[in-house]
């Protein structure tokens, strides 16, 4: 038996290879699914089965090309209702994988369909869960994500105190725990940074598990607190249950390079996005006018998906060398398949044409100091809310990047901003987003909170209400 966690970090998402005497089983693949078409064909083993856990909604599954690329069967939960064949699996129905079992767990209540598939070994011992998003590792997944039902976030939450505690908590401590995500994904709250565990651990350090929790006070915790889901959430869950074009012609059609003259006239008559993938230090230094950035060295994909509105947007890249590919794939994952190509030769050749570029001013922390002694200055924290209310500058106003589409009636055109994040990434986003819009009066505050703490400028602390 082997099973092989494939981490993708930019997205938190873990996808689940496993194999037994020449049968394989994927949990949750990516949108490209070559990579298990090779594995498995290295080890002579033949891909079985496809077991998708729910109908994610932060990125495209690879489960339809895949099945169609080898045959397998594509497993979803009870009550799965898709555009294309798929097997509606039964609660506590069992699926052979060379020597080993595979048993589906009905475990509603991150979404109605959501399924946990428990693991037995040749020895008929209970191995290890493949939790999907039930249960995390510190954390169990959102219930506010149900797609076009009457059902409600409460409903969902109740669920899943059930689904937790009748399918999940009565097995084995040494039972081992493979969720779908960890730290840095949207799909709960307090994930670990820890990508594997077990059941004992869970119900010693996971708040939702605790053994004396009612289930009021598990929907209330696990409601608590809970941010927006981005809007590409649904819009991803929708493809996955509908299906989506071919993951090799994306990127066939997407990874084109274009002349900077094809490229301006793409921009022009296309309606085309022009957005820049390259580090933020490079685009600070030169870009593209009315260019968007979203680096490739940060959270991209969730980025794009949260402040790119259609999912259909045609898109144009300019990218780092050697970067085309990545970039489409990437794009692809969270179903923005429509990239029409990139800017061959990169920004040097835009300037080699004698085309026109832009430039954003740029700070160090200690420079904003000065600027805020020597008189009135603007800032905007384009932090999330939880950082903002952590500890925050005097006088920032709050300017949360997730909604800067939603607040832009927020800040004036005749002012001069000075915006930072946590560290850099996201308040240069933020800054071409708003130069897009006509905001010109910008300045990005290098190595942004972070180095904002190491000068002397005032910051307000949050004080919990029950220690007043």
């Amino acid at each position: 038996m082997k099973i092989e966690q494939l981490y993708t970090s930019c997205l938190a998402q873990g996808a689940y290879y496993i194999e037994s005497n020449g049968e394989v089983a994927i949990i949750d693949p990516l949108r490209e699914t070559q990579s298990y078409i090779e594995k498995a064909t290295k080890n002579n083993a033949k891909i079985k089965y496809i077991f998708e856990t729910h109908f994610h909604a932060d990125f495209v599954s690879g489960h339809v090309d895949l099945a169609k690329k080898t045959g397998a069967t594509i497993v979803y939960g009870p009550g799965a209702e898709t555009s294309y064949e798929i097997h509606s699996a039964k609660d506590n129905e069992e699926f052979q994988i060379g020597n080993i079992t595979i048993k589906a767990l009905h475990t509603p209540g991150h979404t109605l369909e959501s399924t946990t598939y428990l693991l037995i070994d040749q020895n008929g011992k209970n191995h290890a869960i493949f939790s999907g998003d039930t249960l995390f590792l510190g954390d169990v997944g959102r219930p506010d994500l149900a797609i076009k039902s009457d059902t409600t976030k409460e409903d969902l939450a109740a669920m899943l105190f059930d689904s937790l505690r009748e399918k999940i908590m009565t097995l084995a401590d040494d039972v081992i725990v493979y969720p779908a995500h960890g730290a840095g994904s949207a799909c709960g709250k307090n994930l670990s940074k820890e990508t594997v565990g077990t059941i004992g651990d869970q119900k010693k350090t996971n708040y939702a598990l605790r053994a004396d929790m009612t289930k009021e006070e598990f929907v209330k915790e696990v409601l608590d607190g809970i941010a927006p889901p981005p809007q590409y959430f649904a819009k991803n869950a929708m493809l996955n249950k509908t299906g989506y074009d071919n993951f090799e012609t994306v990127l066939k059609t997407g990874n084109i390079a274009l002349t900077p003259k094809d490229f301006e006239a793409i921009a022009n008559h296309e309606d085309a996005l022009v957005l820049d993938v390259r580090p933020q230090s490079d685009f600070i230094k030169g870009h593209i006018p009315n260019s968007i950035f979203i680096g490739l060295n940060g959270g991209f994909a969730p980025w794009v998906g949260a402040l790119i509105k259609d999912i259909k947007q045609p898109i144009i890249l300019v990218v780092p060398e050697g970067k085309s590919q990545e970039a489409v794939t990437r794009l692809s994952r969270v179903g923005y398949d429509n990239t029409l190509g990139y800017l061959e030769g990169g920004i040097e050749a835009w300037i080699s044409e004698g085309k026109e570029i832009d430039t954003l001013e740029s700070i160090s922390a200690e420079d904003l100091a000065d600027r805020v002694k020597n008189g009135d200055v603007n800032i905007l924290d384009v932090r999330k809310d939880g950082e903002y209310a952590s500890m925050h500058l005097e006088d920032a106003q709050h300017f949360a990047l997730d909604f800067i589409n939603e607040q832009m009636n927020e800040v004036s055109k005749d002012k001069t901003y000075h915006i930072h994040c946590a560290g850099g990434y996201r308040s240069v986003i933020a800054a071409s987003i708003l130069k897009a819009r006509g905001f010109h009066n910008l300045v990005d505050v290098a190595g942004g909170f972070g180095a904002i703490k190491k000068t002397d400028l005032p910051t307000t602390d949050f004080v919990c209400p029950s220690t007043l």
